[in-house]
């Protein structure tokens, strides 16, 4: 089998850990596995990186993120070559590879870059010439400019289905500090249950909602290019049943749920603008500026004033992208004239996930009775065909968890 190992910060947070996942990916060899293992930073490390940058100046402009991309980069440069060293010292040909040695190709967006391509052939080409080739993740090139790109954060998890796809590997391990996907965050309720499979679609909305597994990017790439991936920890013995498996069939899901799981983020600024007069082409005016921005949007709401003459506009995005957010509304001020954008971050968003709600009714009615039998009020309401989302007050954001997880039973199998 020819099989890509990821290994998150956690993972590789000290020279033990190291050492740990040398053993994870012996183990894999031992068994006359083909291995590319793709490694992130040292926990903490980017973090750091980022406050370094962070002091010395803002990151603004195209040209500040740029230099940002060349600092940030640096973490998983040391991490690949020190498990490169780990897995020779135990008797392996290993040798490791920066993003722009392979390449891994980008687009133009510093900070967020996009993958364009990457060179299987030569991936391939060099796992002929050594036992197991380490790949510093969450980094390409941008060939136009030939400076270094970065994916943004949770990035090593793209690189990893990335070069998964590039190679038609035939599994990709994404090893971390938690054994699976789970019904909610275990860490709310011990009720929380670990999930056998997963289909792609829930994934996608559960990464996208707040689920921290997996980045939202890496599991619509595994969808697109049909990588068989696995979530598993680092620190648990891997047996043929560890994990969670995203299946790309939901006819492989032998149980009939109807809810898979529920997420929640912390991370979400409601934003507003108020009171702008209304005319066609004004929301195109607003998302087409915030999309220039790199902002993605999630739940969008109109409301119009009583003579119809003025609206509001409110919308929700994430919390570290509020400040390109500010700048794309500055930008259009005068424009769409609104009276003044109102921000408020005190705000939890609880999505409840499933792709059993296709056939099912009567899951919205039951979310909406739970959360009103405890007090807690819907700020705004978003739908799709496999997800239902609430925006609440901070304060209720685990309880609202905890009910909603009781409520749709998920605690059984």
């Amino acid at each position: 089998m020819l099989i890509v190992q990821k290994f998150g910060g956690t993972s590789v947070g000290d020279i033990n850990r190291i050492k740990n996942v040398a053993k994870k990916v012996k183990a894999e060899l031992d068994k006359k596995n083909k291995i590319i293992v793709v490694v992130s930073a040292m926990s903490g490390v980017t973090n750091q990186l980022v406050d370094y940058c962070n002091q010395v100046s803002p990151l603004t402009s195209n040209e500040s993120l740029t230099e940002y991309d060349s600092i940030v980069a640096t973490g998983e440069q040391v991490t690949c070559g020190l498990l490169a060293l780990e897995l020779q010292s135990i008797g392996y040909k290993a040798r490791s590879f920066l993003g722009w040695q392979i390449p891994i190709t980008t687009d133009e967006v510093p900070s967020k870059a996009r993958i364009d391509e990457i060179d299987g052939a030569a991936l391939l080409k060099s796992l002929e010439e050594f036992d197991v080739i380490v790949i510093a993740g969450f980094q390409g090139i941008n060939l136009k400019s030939n400076r270094v790109a970065t994916l943004g954060r949770g990035g090593s998890d793209t690189s990893a289905v990335a070069i998964a796809a590039a190679v038609k590997a035939d599994l990709c391990d994404i090893y971390t500090d938690v054994n699976g996907v789970y019904t909610t965050d275990p860490r709310i309720t011990d009720k929380a249950r670990k999930l056998d499979k997963v289909t792609y679609e829930e994934m996608l909305e559960m990464a996208y909602s707040g689920s921290k597994v997996l980045q939202t990017r890496s599991v619509a790439m595994a969808m697109a290019h049909n990588v068989r991936v696995r979530v598993l920890s680092t620190f648990e013995e891997t047996t043929e049943t560890s994990g969670t498996i995203l299946v790309n069939n939901n006819e492989e899901i032998m149980e009939r749920r109807v809810i898979t799981g529920i997420s929640y983020s912390k991370n979400d600024v409601r934003i507003t603008l108020v009171q702008m007069p209304d005319h066609p082409g004004l929301s195109a005016a607003i998302f087409g500026a915030l999309a220039a921005k790199e902002v993605n949007v999630d739940m969008i709401v109109q409301n119009i004033s009583a003579d119809g003459k003025f609206i509001d506009i409110t919308f929700t995005a994430a919390k570290e992208e509020l400040e390109r957010a500010k700048m794309a509304l500055e930008s259009i001020r005068d424009e769409v004239k609104y009276s003044e954008v109102r921000i408020d971050d005190n705000i939890a968003k609880i999505s409840v996930i499933g792709v059993g709600m296709i056939s099912h009714s009567g899951v919205a009615h039951t979310m909406f009775k739970t959360l009103a039998d405890k007090g807690i009020n819907l700020l705004l309401i978003s739908t799709s065909e496999i997800k239902i989302s609430v925006l609440i007050a901070k304060e209720y954001g685990e309880l609202a968890v905890r009910v909603l997880h009781d409520a749709y039973g998920l605690e059984k199998k």
